[in-house]
């Protein structure tokens, strides 16, 4: 399967300002781009890039003031299967955990496990240890979250999450991801893109998602709490301990956003 990705943002800037922007595939399906979803910008700028802390592709720019457009268009080959679904994947004990799994299982900045740590516990202490307790959580955040882009909050946390019981996709990844660490289990935020492939219409206009990733017997697992199915066409973007750490743009200074696009389709072989 063939997948044309990409997006596009309309800024207005009131004068020159530093950007971080996080909106390339992750390395580990670059091997699968057919066409680079190189980043672009009208007016053209120097663009700087780095890898940060967890191997996620950042770039670096400076917006010039007025009205500036930077967005990304590829081509991405997929095996057109849904996501894996592994139950009978263990947990591991703590002490067997590898070393570069151990930042995922404590707090973050929207992920307070101390604070969920009793609740987590008192919700699934009694499920089974492995995939089925990762699927409980699923289960749980999907039921007690209430979707909607008007619940939008950028500072809610995961306890402010299961507090008020509303918010949008990065909200439920939050509490699932904070859930997991209380019960000792890996987990890790990621971001990127999730596509209608295989959904009954009708389709709403496309967006970034937010899902999790947590260790099970030897391996990143994906879970998405937000859908609570597997989907075909989910391609990631980054991963970090929460969206803290993987914000698609990071803006210093004031800006108003004119337009936000984002784009998943098959195309033909």
């Amino acid at each position: 399967m063939r997948i044309r990705l990409g997006c596009n943002f309309v800024y207005d800037f009131g004068v020159e300002t530093p950007m971080i922007v996080m909106l390339n595939v992750h390395y580990s399906r670059f091997a699968d781009l057919e066409r680079p979803d190189h980043l672009t910008t009208a007016p053209a700028v120097p663009i700087e890039s780095y890898r940060d802390t967890y191997g996620n592709w950042c770039s670096r720019l400076v917006a010039p003031a007025g009205r500036f457009m930077l967005g990304t268009d590829g081509v991405i080959r997929d095996s057109g299967e849904p996501d894996p679904i592994r139950s009978d994947a263990i947990q591991h004990q703590v002490q067997d955990l590898p070393p570069d799994t151990i930042l995922f299982l404590l707090a973050s900045r929207y992920c307070e496990t101390d604070c969920l740590a009793d609740e987590a516990w008192k919700l699934f202490g009694h499920t089974p240890p492995g995939w089925p307790r990762v699927q409980a959580i699923c289960d749980f955040v999907h039921g007690h979250i209430t979707f909607g882009y008007a619940h939008s909050r950028p500072t809610r946390t995961a306890l402010e999450g299961y507090r008020e019981g509303k918010g949008v996709c990065r909200d439920f990844a939050h509490l699932a991801v904070a859930f997991c660490r209380c019960m000792n289990i890996p987990a890790r935020y990621c971001t990127g893109y999730i596509s209608d492939i295989g959904q009954p219409p009708p389709y709403e206009p496309m967006d970034f998602a937010a899902w999790m990733e947590v260790w099970l017997d030897g391996a990143w697992r994906t879970f998405d709490p937000r859908n609570n199915q597997p989907r075909i066409g989910r391609i990631l973007i980054a991963t970090g301990r929460d969206a803290a750490d993987v914000p698609l743009t990071h803006t210093f200074g004031p800006n108003i956003l004119q337009d936000f696009r984002v784009w998943t389709d098959e195309i033909e072989d």
